[in-house]
């Protein structure tokens, strides 16, 4: 029993030390290296991450660009919200918040972003890219114009006098992988294409095959991005985008072709940049505040429960780090509400030793010993506890599905962070408490019921 005791007080030391040091603000990369090769074995950011209340962004709301009374599909809907979240993904923007709204609004949520024009263009627009045939050099149209092919125009061409109808060949359908490269001269961006295996390739390889010597121009969305002139047949479907892109350009432009088109149009109806309404010093005062409070609380404890109270303040500090560190870990996106459902469950935390201590104290006042009271405190405490906690995570399993369902970000937040508080503040009260108790117990240092507030 001493041995297993031991263990247990070992391993809540070792898991304290870790989630204090890891819950550290300065603690921003944890690396472990092995010793043998050198190489590190694990790598990860544990930086704090910060909403768009606590840091600022960008809020986008994108709505289907479809006719009055037109349904759409939740399927195409959900398909559309997932080539989004793959697009914004790829910007590397911090944490980013993608989410249906309703039945045909997508809420886009970007905190610390730097450049809203490029994640606009980058995530809103369509994607459509074209080969066309623009037949020889002279006849061919300028980077930047925009051009009328007869494939996908919304509105019929019909006055074919004045306006020339450039011959689609090949569309982004037809590719199976874009990525940046560069140019060995000239160490310019360019994008390398590879076109799909089988009927593509076989058609590529024909179409420059039977046009050396003449352009086939490459458009976006119907803008002419580039006008390459065809100097041998492309056998193996490989094959490279060249035009004066940035290298901001170039990457916006290998994102948009390897996700693809999107499968609902949308157009933007809100953009909104998000200033951190919070701030540096309202975020000090905030954190200066929740300190008192827990201070508050422990003296509490500590007057009215003595040695138990002592004992929780310190499963309550354990509390708090373990609970700091899952969110640096998992990682938890951090915003106003999402710190209340954190202070919430704090609180939770403090009742579930005080319904614990409350029974050793009845049991001591009917004349039960200090070891016996001990456990069976613990021991009746605990389908109160259970219960209230249970009832707590599904409340949060509810917020989390209507605020993921229906658009509601700060919800959701609440949810999660007070989920991970409750089910860490049930580890340390039950668990911790217990094993600190049961040792001083069996030291025998104690034997006065006055430190334990009879």
């Amino acid at each position: 029993m001493q041995r297993h005791l031991g263990a247990q007080l070992l391993a809540i030391t070792v898991l304290a030390v870790v989630a204090f040091w890891i819950a550290l603000p300065s603690t921003t990369l944890i690396r472990i290296v092995n010793p043998l090769t050198g190489q590190p074995l694990v790598e990860r950011d544990t930086d704090y991450r910060r909403g768009l209340d606590l840091q600022g962004g960008l809020q986008v709301v994108l709505e289907a660009d479809v006719p009055p009374g037109t349904e759409v599909d939740a399927e195409r809907m959900q398909a559309a919200r997932d080539i989004i979240e793959r697009r914004v993904n790829a910007l590397g923007t911090t944490e980013p918040v993608i989410q249906l709204a309703g039945n045909n609004r997508i809420i886009v949520e970007l905190p610390g972003i730097e450049d809203p024009n490029r994640a606009i263009a980058t995530f809103g627009e369509t994607g459509l890219l074209e080969f066309i045939d623009a037949g020889l050099p002279s006849e061919a149209p300028q980077v930047g114009e925009r051009v009328v092919t007869d494939f996908g125009e919304q509105t019929p061409v019909t006055d074919t006098a004045n306006v020339r109808v450039y011959r689609t060949v090949f569309t982004g359908a037809d590719l199976r992988s874009a990525e940046i490269a560069f140019d060995p001269n000239t160490n310019q961006p360019q994008i390398a294409f590879e076109f799909k295996p089988g009927e593509p390739t076989r058609r590529l390889a024909e179409f420059t095959r039977n046009n050396v010597g003449r352009i086939m121009a490459i458009t976006l969305d119907k803008v002419v991005i580039s006008t390459p002139v065809i100097r041998d047949e492309i056998p193996d479907g490989r094959g490279v985008i060249e035009g004066n892109f940035t290298l901001e350009e170039a990457q916006a432009l290998v994102i948009q072709l390897r996700y693809g088109a999107l499968p609902v149009p949308l157009k933007i109806v809100q953009v909104r940049a998000v200033g951190a309404t919070l701030g540096e010093d309202s975020i000090q005062r905030s954190v200066r505040a929740g300190i008192i409070g827990v201070l508050s609380v422990a003296v509490f404890m500590l007057l009215y429960y003595r040695l138990p109270g002592l004992l929780a303040n310190v499963a309550l500090a354990i509390y708090g780090a373990m609970a700091l560190a899952l969110f640096k870990l998992i990682p938890v996106t951090l915003t106003l509400a999402g710190i209340a459902g954190f202070v919430l469950s704090v609180g939770m935390a403090v009742d579930a030793n005080i319904l614990i201590f409350e029974r050793m104290k009845e049991e001591l006042r009917a004349g039960r010993s200090l070891v016996a009271a001990v456990h069976i405190g613990f021991r009746r405490a605990w389908p109160s506890i259970r219960d209230s906690n249970v009832s707590t995570l599904i409340t949060c399993a509810i917020l989390f599905w209507f605020g993921a369902t229906f658009g509601a970000s700060i919800v959701k937040g609440f949810a999660v962070t007070l989920a991970l508080g409750v089910m860490v503040s049930l580890f340390t009260a039950v668990m911790v408490t217990r094993t600190f108790l049961q040792a001083v117990m069996n030291s025998g240092l104690v034997r006065n019921r006055w430190w334990f507030g009879v």
